[in-house]
């Protein structure tokens, strides 16, 4: 039978902007922008409503560019090139089908993944094309069809299975020629703004029917940046960032709207501007964001995707099977007053608070309507700090500095919000002076971890929403960057082993344990094992995505670099020294109450060459293992250069698929 729903494109879009509305042009003038409100927010309203929104952050701009075409007209003895900034950082549980399916955190909400199976075949996602691998039967893979992109126009990043349907989200980029206004000919066009260059985020649909020939139907795209997604039966949401070339309004060089488009493959459709009438603004949080959220049902060709936008902010996301949820962080600075002590004048620290605006959207029809909002101190970690359960809305936050030790110290906190998003319980200053590595909601229980020199796990009871209280703690070396649930009275923590000196906590290999809470007033770690020396690391460890789990087959696997000392090394080491690069691939456990964490078998893609060839580190290979993932009774590993596929029960190879060219 053929799902029917909804996909939803959210984008997240930096735009320059302050709540100070002095007019552009005028630094001495003050003119407050208009105040609109629509559906239970403000909204822009108008080009020239826009510019009064951002006209602090334009005047910053306009110095700028005065300063830098002053250097770049004086003469230089030398130049240096620009370094780049780092690329942003970048799993599969047992489902009801004898295949494994991606990790996600609520049941119900799917995540995009570079690597999903339908339990027949195999779908990958690298830099410049998309895979569909034939893996059953497993001694006789074969490549059915391979989607390039050689042009360097679209990026894959991620991708659904739906079905007969295959989504790829990417990145596609285009520069468009601009022409400035009668008003601007005068104005000297700095370096590299002749042409406005176009960031978009794609989903390109296509019908999988034929896995040898998938078929383009759709493409939808929103200008943006990729950031995150989700996915509830054929319901999609993408989140994506977009930072607004305010030049471009500064010398009037065109709309700043931002643009999408919906169109046939067939039918080249015109980008369309998103009218400012309907962008709307969170007052509270006027942050240089938009959060822009399209929705199309693709069960219907023929309907067009409906677009919002919000202008504030868009750092975490999180969804339930109802809501869509928006935290945005807003930060305050009170100076202190000096006290004058003697002969000295101290100065107390700057008094710093940070908040969490929670956004709430209905996911209803189609449509994602702004239902409400609310506010609690402090600021969440990740996706995982936040949960819907039963009406009530549960968040944990950090406050305060974790290198202060007067009452601006770190604390955590944890707050559980009504159906109106009002505070209606809380739980504050625990574990003061550290600050949350990992937090998981699990039914009537909440985990949280905290660290400085030793991993505290609290065990949280939220039972009751009006009374949330700690049950119990266990302080264990090392932290927890992931927790994962085994069952109701047992938790799997991922992250790092760690020793101390001098009150200085340095971490070491990578540690698993499991922790038993059957007696809630006293946690235990019953097993753990630790991985390798300092240096080794897991994408588990920043990407829950990464593992493999299924408690029906005893079963636990994920990808892995290892880092080690030598015998001679460790003996004489500090517990600052880095160990030695000596393996990547896959560590696939065997877990169970009675015996813990069994290794059964690591796995590489790596040959006995490329190993001869190794130094001290490692590096992003196309051979390394990004996921792992079950068939059957077949695993399989799957890296950018190839699969390799082994029975579970004695961890036999049965075949290998080369997927270079």
């Amino acid at each position: 039978m053929k799902k029917r729903g909804w996909v939803w494109l959210v984008a997240s879009a930096l735009v320059l902007t302050t709540t100070a509305f002095a007019v552009a042009g005028s630094a001495d003038s003050e003119v407050e922008a208009a105040y609109i409100e629509k559906d239970g927010l403000p909204v822009v309203g108008s080009y020239e409503n826009l510019k009064k929104l951002l006209a602090k952050d334009l005047q910053q701009q306009k110095l700028m560019y005065k300063t830098t075409v002053a250097m770049e007209s004086a003469p230089v003895a030398g130049s240096a090139e620009p370094q780049s900034a780092p690329a942003a950082a970048n799993v599969a549980e047992s489902a009801a089908a004898d295949y494994s399916t991606t990790n996600v955190q609520v049941q119900g909400v799917d995540e995009a993944d570079v690597v999903k199976t339908d339990g027949k075949y195999i779908y990958q996602a690298t830099s410049n094309e998309i895979r569909i691998v034939q893996a059953d039967p497993a001694g006789k893979m074969q490549l059915a069809s391979r989607l390039s992109y050689t042009e360097g126009t679209f990026e894959p990043l991620e991708l659904y299975v739906d079905e007969n349907r295959l989504v790829i989200i990417g990145q596609s980029f285009e520069t468009l020629a601009i022409k400035k206004n009668d008003s601007a000919k005068k104005v000297k066009i700095a370096p590299g703004y002749h042409n406005l260059h176009v960031e978009m985020l794609k989903a390109q649909v296509y019908d999988i029917t034929d896995k040898q020939k998938p078929k383009l139907t759709r493409e939808l795209e929103m200008e943006g940046s990729y950031l995150s997604s989700r996915k509830i039966g054929s319901n999609l949401y993408l989140v994506a960032n977009h930072r607004i070339n305010t030049f471009q309004i500064m010398e009037d060089l065109g709309d700043p709207a931002p643009m999408y488009r919906d169109q046939a493959p067939d039918k080249q459709a015109e980008p369309q501007k998103l009218p400012y009438g309907d962008i709307h603004y969170f007052p509270e949080s006027l942050t240089p964001n938009y959060l822009m959220v399209a929705g199309v049902d693709l069960d219907k060709p023929n309907q067009k995707m409906k677009v919002h936008s919000y202008l504030g902010g868009g750092e975490n996301i999180y969804a339930s099977m109802e809501n869509l949820y928006v935290a945005v962080s807003e930060y305050k600075n009170e100076m202190p007053k000096p006290s004058v002590s003697s002969s000295e004048s101290n100065f107390a620290p700057i008094n710093e608070s940070v908040s969490t605006t929670l956004y709430r959207f209905a996911l209803k029809n189609g449509n994602l309507d702004f239902s409400g909002k609310g506010s609690v101190p402090g600021n969440v970690l990740n996706q995982f700090s936040i949960d819907e359960h039963d009406g009530y809305l549960r968040i944990a936050t950090t406050s305060g500095n974790i290198w202060r030790t007067d009452e601006g110290t770190s604390k955590n906190n944890l707050y559980i919000l009504d159906r109106d998003l009002k505070i209606h319980g809380k739980l504050e200053g625990i574990a003061p002076g550290e600050k949350i590595y990992s937090a998981r909601f699990i039914g009537d229980r909440a985990y949280m971890v905290t660290f400085k020199t030793v991993d505290p796990l609290f065990v949280i009871d939220v039972k009751k929403p009006d009374a949330p209280r700690v049950l119990g703690a266990l302080k264990i070396p090392g932290y927890s960057d992931y927790l994962h649930p085994y069952d109701e009275n047992h938790l799997i923590g991922f992250g790092k082993e760690a020793e101390a000196e001098k009150d200085i906590a340095y971490y070491q290999g990578m540690k698993i344990a499991l922790f038993d809470v059957t007696d809630v007033a006293n946690p235990i770690e019953k097993f753990k094992t630790v991985i390798g020396d300092r240096g080794t690391d897991s994408e588990l460890l920043s990407n829950h995505k990464a593992l493999l789990f299924s408690k029906e087959k005893e079963l636990l696997a994920f990808p892995v670099t290892v880092y080690s000392l030598s015998s001679e090394e460790k003996a004489n080491r500090r517990i600052q020294d880095y160990g030695r690069f000596s393996f990547q691939g896959a560590y696939v456990y065997r877990l169970n109450l009675q015996e813990g964490f069994v290794l059964d078998s690591t796995i590489t893609h790596l040959t006995a060459e490329d190993s001869l060839k190794a130094g001290h580190d490692w590096y992003d290979s196309e051979k390394n293992i990004r996921r792992i993932l079950t068939i059957g009774d077949t695993l399989y590993t799957v890296s950018n250069s190839l699969i390799k596929s082994q029975r579970l029960e004695d961890h036999r190879p049965i075949g290998t698929l080369s997927l270079t060219k």
